[in-house]
Parts: structure tokens; sequence; C-alpha cells
């Protein structure tokens, strides 16, 4: 019984790999499948007969399999363990006593151990040595080492001035470096880092939240307070040495519907301070009134009514959740700041607080009280304001604004590819003490950025700047990563403004929101590749001469290096041609840029298929060649196109360090092809790729074509593509040279068993680096906060967090002279990691 059943495993086995092969062949692939499948359904035959040459016929393709893998893919583990693992452990089966001996008789009890059995040990031996030993090989692996002077390099302080041991806003400064310049911790010492203090904010996403309710805040530490947000706009003030509780501000968040709500995040509040000497004519200064707070909070619930209201009132289509074309508009209106605000002193220091339900708060940053005087009495800026298409759920402020002297400028993200009729991504100013709005840059109506009418309406589906904005005060320059309009993968009614500010970084003067470079990334954008992360602005010291730049990370590969005055390439930019064909009616760009400091992958290739078995790698392989793929930037097609790199972005808002002494960017790259299909719609309401009751994402309603979009998996949910999924990078940006490059994760929260498989997996947040040569990362999807030697990239450090940890980290240094490394577990709700809800600050021991 157990000799047939053996048997039928491995006919049945070789029959589909037959039948699969066949079909791979006739698309154009591999004739290997076929070889393979008829060999093992051959000895499975043998085997079932009782023949002894079954077990040498399987020997024989255990080795031409063997050298078919190392042909293909060379000594390189993750990829020959689907090529090889079954036919293994099927091999070892054939070995056991009960089929030996059925090989001699039926009944016999000697085992018969012949020449073909001792064949195929002798294969197997062959296969497993040569398995255990490409596992400790790496062909994955970058190994490079910066030099010890560039280690010890120093520059001058480029921070304005801020206190070192201070981390101020998203990017430490304004300046987006992701850079300390405390140096207590080294990769000598990071090993002993210790639990300092742990703080839980008693908020955690459950059922009953969007999908994508994600903890992605950076913590703050600014005059001995850290201070977070959570995805629900909730900010709390902590002690920095103990993590104590000092106050929490509720904002009283209206949680819009889940159908047209995409995001529940919070990346970070932004924090203004000033004194008596700095306060502009229109503000004054006064002692605190305990009444006017009283006053605010009252006011504050008012108007989260009243925002509430406006939004419900407008007239909607019950299936697309966006308003009717031509119905009125109640917010378009916005409130008329007070023309001068008596300012009590403890909002002398404020954070200013995006909520996703669209408003913008100023509240105390000693109290945690509202500053009554921004933008009305309740200290609240009404970002549905003058908003075309107000649908609760569609826009929203997920990243911290950006603090330019006077002024606070807020960007804000909308629902991708849900409807041509979404709102505005209108960036806008506003006086940071009254909330009165000083400019508008609107991307389809650019030359007007004098503060809009009541009456009027900006642009509707205007592309957005989601992610988080550079400021260089020496400069007044203003760098915002752009994005799309929806649909992304459609784009044959787009406005020429539309295509010039796409996918671009964007200088806008900070006085006036006109711009003074734009500088685009994507051509006629059809892969939703916004520019997702803030630009790092570092003066670099390129051929012996010091230049100001930004560096821009994003989501196909690409690190452009700038002159952040005017916008042209620093490290050469070339543009090379492109795939061509999109659908009826659109077109592609006949070139895209590419950077001489790149990420971009390599093709994908039947090689790089992957899977647990040969089975489902034949099925990549098969998916492979069925879908278009023509390398990156295939265009979206209807039968179906791989993206890769994927939306996923090899780069997303985590972005990446710079470390502006020693010109180095550390870098966590990530590789995850996509999938994307245009599906013809019928017309502007049906749903075509979500259910009755689900989130209307993708829909693309009022666009010719919905789109059905995810990860190239295979039937069993795992990658396409072979492993290594993420790395971490070391780049030189004064020649744009990597100089290594180190698989990075394990999928020990991935897996169903909780295996610590060093495979590379992805991430999403970002890095930080330090004065003391160590880089701090907590983004992999596995649960895990990890130390790296700067020099040479290396893993140093790591412990377990009780979450998943995508956020970016920061480091700061307390009263008591310790330097802290602190960490946020909160779980992502799109990659599935574990929700949570710590905040976790490290030491060194006392």
């Amino acid at each position: 019984m157990y000799r047939l059943v053996l048997s039928a495993i491995i006919i049945l086995t070789g029959a589909v790999l037959v039948l699969g092969g066949l079909w791979l062949a006739a698309l154009g692939g591999s004739w290997f499948y076929v070889v393979l499948g008829a060999m093992l359904a051959a000895s499975g035959a043998l085997i079932a007969m009782r023949r002894p040459a079954g077990a040498g016929l399987y020997a024989v393709t255990i080795l031409v399999t063997l050298c078919w893998a190392l042909w293909e893919v060379g000594l390189n583990w993750w990829a020959l363990a689907p090529r090889g693992g079954l036919l293994l452990v099927l091999g070892i089966l054939v070995l056991l006593p009960a089929i030996v001996n059925a090989f001699n008789g039926r009944y016999r009890i000697t085992a018969g151990f012949d020449a073909n059995n001792a064949a195929l040990a002798a294969v197997i031996v062959l296969a497993a040595a040569v398995g255990i030993y490409s596992m400790f090989q790496d062909p994955d692996d970058v190994s490079g080492t910066f030099n010890q002077e560039r280690m010890a390099a120093a520059a001058a302080a480029t921070d304005g001035g801020i206190p070192p041991g201070q981390w101020v806003a998203y990017g430490r400064t304004s300046m987006g470096q992701r850079f300390s310049p405390l140096a207590q911790i080294t990769p000598a010492n990071v090993d002993k880092l210790k639990v300092a203090w742990t703080y839980k904010t008693g908020q955690i996403r459950d059922q009953n939240d969007p999908q994508e309710t994600t903890y992605e805040v950076t913590p703050l530490m600014v005059n001995g307070t850290v201070y977070i947000c959570t995805p629900f706009s909730t900010v709390i003030a902590l002690d920095p040495e103990t993590g104590k509780e000092k106050w929490r501000f509720d904002p009283k968040l209206k949680q819009p519907p889940r159908d047209t709500t995409q995001h529940m995040t919070c990346r970070g509040v932004a924090y203004q301070e000033a004194t008596p000497a700095d306060l502009p004519p229109e503000v004054s200064l006064a002692p605190d009134s305990a009444a006017a707070g009283a006053q605010a909070a009252a006011d504050l619930q008012q108007s989260v009514d009243e925002v509430t209201t406006q939004a419900a009132g407008v007239p909607q289509n019950v299936v697309t959740g966006h308003a009717q074309a031509g119905a009125p508009n109640p917010a378009v209106n916005r409130e008329q700041p007070p023309a001068h605000v008596t300012l009590s002193a403890d909002c002398m220091r404020r954070l200013f607080v995006p909520t996703s339900d669209g408003r913008l708060i100023s509240i105390s940053a000693d109290t945690g009280k509202l500053c009554p005087g921004f933008g009305g009495s309740d200290g609240t800026v009404n970002l549905w304001a003058n908003m075309p298409n107000v649908t609760p759920g569609s826009f929203y402020s997920t990243s911290p604004p950006v603090v330019a002297g006077n002024l606070i400028v807020v960007t804000g993200a909308v629902n991708d590819n849900v409807a041509t009729t979404s709102p505005s991504g209108v960036i806008r100013a506003f006086n940071a003490y009254t909330g009165a709005l000083v400019w508008n840059f609107d991307s389809k109506n650019p030359d007007a950025t004098a503060p809009i009418p009541n009456g009027q309406t900006y642009s509707h589906n205007a592309p957005n700047s989601w992610s988080v904005a550079s400021y260089d005060p020496k400069l007044g320059l203003i760098y915002f990563p752009m994005g799309n309009e929806s649909p992304d993968q459609f784009g044959a009614n787009r406005e020429s403004n539309t295509e010039r500010f796409s996918s671009s970084i964007v200088a806008l003067r900070a006085d006036t929101g006109r711009v003074a470079w734009v500088f685009q990334t994507v051509h006629h954008d059809l892969w939703d590749y916004d520019v997702p992360a803030q630009p790092s602005l570092v003066d670099l010291t390129i051929n012996g001469r010091e230049v100001p730049a930004l560096v821009a990370p994003t989501k196909q590969g690409e690190l452009f290096v700038l002159n952040r005055l005017t916008g042209e390439p620093v490290l050469p930019v070339k543009e090379e041609p492109a795939p061509q064909g999109a659908v009826g009616g659109d077109h592609t760009a006949p070139t895209q840029p590419h950077s001489a400091v790149s990420f971009r992958p390599k093709p994908l290739t039947g090689a790089d298929m992957w899977g647990a078995t040969p089975i489902d790698q034949l099925y990549c392989r098969i998916r492979l060649h069925q879908l278009r793929y023509d390398g990156a930037f295939t265009p979206p097609s209807l039968g179906g196109s791989i993206v890769y790199p994927g939306n996923f972005g090899v780069f997303n808002w985590g972005a990446i360090a710079v470390d502006p002494q020693r010109d180095i960017a550390f870098a966590m790259p990530v590789y995850l092809a996509f999938t994307s299909q245009l599906l013809p719609r019928p017309d502007d309401t049906t749903r075509v790729v979500s259910k009755k009751g689900a989130p209307v994402f993708n829909e693309n309603f009022g666009a010719p074509f919905a789109a059905k979009m995810g990860p190239f998996y295979s039937f069993l949910n795992l990658p396409c593509q072979r492993p290594p999924w993420g790395y971490v990078a070391g780049v030189d940006l004064r020649t744009g040279e990597t100089v290594y490059r180190h698989v990075n994760g394990t999928v020990r929260d991935l897996s169903p068993v909780p295996l610590p498989f060093k495979m590379g997996v992805p991430g999403i947040g970002g890095p930080i680096v330090t004065a003391g040569g160590v880089a701090f990362l907590s983004g992999t999807m596995d649960n895990y906060v990890r130390g790296y030697d700067l020099r040479t990239g290396r893993e140093i450090w790591r412990d377990r967090l009780p979450a998943g940890g995508q956020a970016t980290p920061s480091t700061y240094q307390a009263a008591d002279g310790r330097q802290y490394l602190v960490v946020v577990a909160g779980g992502h709700g799109s990659t599935g990691t574990k929700a949570g809800d710590s905040i976790i600050a490290y030491a060194l021991p006392r």
C-alpha cells in the first residue's frame, strides 16, 4: 500500500509537470518541465511495478534537475530549494525499506539495496551537499566598506541651530535627513541597548477600522517632551526618561464611512516655537486664560459637528459615495480668521495636528490644550473649505505639515483610483497664528497662488502631495513629492499641467507658493509611481565642489540627486527608451528618466520565478508568459501586465537616511512585483472590482476602466519572484556608488511556522543614522528593530518587538544625559503585520 501511494504521488506530480510544461513551452517558455515530468512519471510507474530501475531513473531525474538548476540559478539556496526540495523528499521516501524490499518480492524481508538504490542514495547526498554549501553563499550580497577617513569626517552643523539631542521634525529637521549628531551609541556598544521604558497608547485598530489603519508616526522630542500621535489623530506627550504620560489631546475624530475611507494614519505632528520677538504684528502676547481654553474645547466639538454635517449634506451618488455633478457644496467657504490674535503664553510652543476627517488643529505643546485664534476660537482650520466633490473619508492629511517661519503649509491625500470626481490635491499655506490662508498651489492652476476667493473651489482631481515635504529656510524653498490624479492606470484625459506636475518633485517659494522649479521622475505615469518620500536636503562635495543637493527616492528605485536651487541633476540622469503600447485612446511616454544612483531591479525572467515546489514555480513561469511584461514601465493592459517594481515601491514614505557629515545614504530597498489589469467599465456607477458594501477603491468611477491590482503571487499566496525581497544598502553620494547591499529580515512573522530564515523581507518605514556610526530600522515585516554598522551595513543588534514596527524611529538625548532610541510598534493594516500600540525606548545601561 505504501509503495502504491508513493508511486501514485510521483506519477501524479510528473503528470502535472508534463501538462504544465507543455503549456509553458507553448507560451515560449522552457521545455525542461516536460522532461522532468516525464522522467518522474516513468520512475513512478517503474516503482509501482516493483522494478528496481525505478530508483535508478529517479536518481537520474534528481541529477539532471540539479545540473539544470545550477545552470539556471547557480549556487543560490532560495532559488535552488523549490527546484529540488520536493524531489529530494520523495527520493528519501523511495529509499525506505518498505520500497526497497518491494523491489525484491512481495514478502521478502531482506532489503535488496542494489546499484539503483545506491545511485539514488549517492545523488541525494550530492544534491544535499550542494544545497548545504549554497546556504553559505550569498550571491545577492554586495560587500563593501566605507573607509575610516570617510567615517571620521565631520562637517559644520547645517541644522539651523537645533540642539543635537532633540528631534524637532519628522526628519529631525526640516531638511529631512533623518540624521542625529548624537554619538553615544556606537557599533562597539550598541549590543548593550536595553529597553528603558514602554508606553501603550490604548488605541489599537480593530475590525471596525479601515484596512489601512496604520501606526506610522515618528516621535518628536523637543524641550524635554516626546510627542506622538496615533492613527486616530490623538496626540500624546510623554516624559523622555520614563515614558510617563504628561497629557493627551483628543481631537474628537469623526470616523468617516469605511467604503470611502482608505487611510487612518498620522505620521507625525509639526512643532513650532516662537519668542516674543518673532511674533508678527497681527499677534500679541497675553497671560494664560483657562476660560479661553475651555471655550476653545467647546468650540472644537461644535466645529467637528459642523464639518461632519457639511460633508454629509452634499448630495452623493449612493454607489460611488462621491458628490453628484453640479451639486452645491456647503463646505465651500472658508471662515474668516480674526485679524488679530492674542496668544497665550503656553501657546508660544505649539503643535499642529492633521486629522483624517479634514482638519488642522493647533494645540499647546506644553499643556495639550487648544490654542484659540488659529482659524477661529476653536484653534482649527477646516481643510474641506473650497474643496470640490466633498465626500467624507476622501480627503485627509496623513503627513505632518511644514513649518516655514510664520507659515504652516499643509498637503493632503485623496483616495487613489476611486473616481475622477476626487477632491483637489491643493497645497495650502496658512498664517501659523491666525489660520488665514496666505497662498494656495493648485497643480492644475499653478499660477493662481493668491488665496482663492470664497464661493470658488479648487480644481477637482488635481495631483496631490500626500507624503512629507522638506524645507530649506536659507533658500526659502519647500520641496514637495507629488502624486498623480485618478485613475493612475489610464491617462488619456489628463491636462497639460497634470502631465507637468504628476509624479514629480516641485520646489515652491515659501513666501508666495510660486513654482521655482519642477523635476519629473516619471513621464505620463500609468503605474501609481507617486514620488512617495520626503526629499533629503544635504550639501554634497562633488568633484571637490560643495553643491546644495536634494536626494529624492522613488517607487521605481531611482535616487535622483538634484541641485536643490535649480532642480538640475547633480549626478547624471538619462532618458531611456520605455515600452510602448498603452490601451486604446491612451499613450505611453517614449522615454523615462534613469538616475546614476539606482536600485531599479533587473527585469524578471523565467529563472526568477519561485515557489515552494516545482509545481507552483511552474505556475508562476506560466503566468509570467501569460501576462504582458516588457520590463520596467510595462503599460497596463486589458489582459493583465506585470508591474515591477510594483506600486508598493522600491522606496515608499519611509524615505532614506542621509549622513551629511560623511555623504552617505542608508536605504531599505524593497522588491515586489505586482499585476495590473484594466477592466472596461459599463457605466460610471457599476462596481467592477469591488463587492457591494466593501470599499470602492480601484473602481475609477467616471473613467473607461476599473483596475484589478495585486501582488504577483502564486496559488499558494507566495511571491512568484524569488527572494530576497528586501535589503539594506549604503550609497556614496559623492560618486553614486552602492558600496554595500545586504539581505535584510526574516520570514519569522510571515510563515505559518515561525521560522527565522533570513530571506530578505519587504518593509515599509524608514531608517535613521547617527553620528555614532549606527543606523536603525524597524520597518521590516518581521517584528524586530535592528541596528547596523553604517560603515559596512552589517546588522549588529536587534530586539524583538511586540507588534509590527512599520514606522521610522527617532533618537534623542534626555536630561539624564543618555541617548535614547524610540520605536513605535503598532503594526500596518495593509501589510497585515501584528497590530499593537507600543512606544518603546531603548538606552545603554546607566
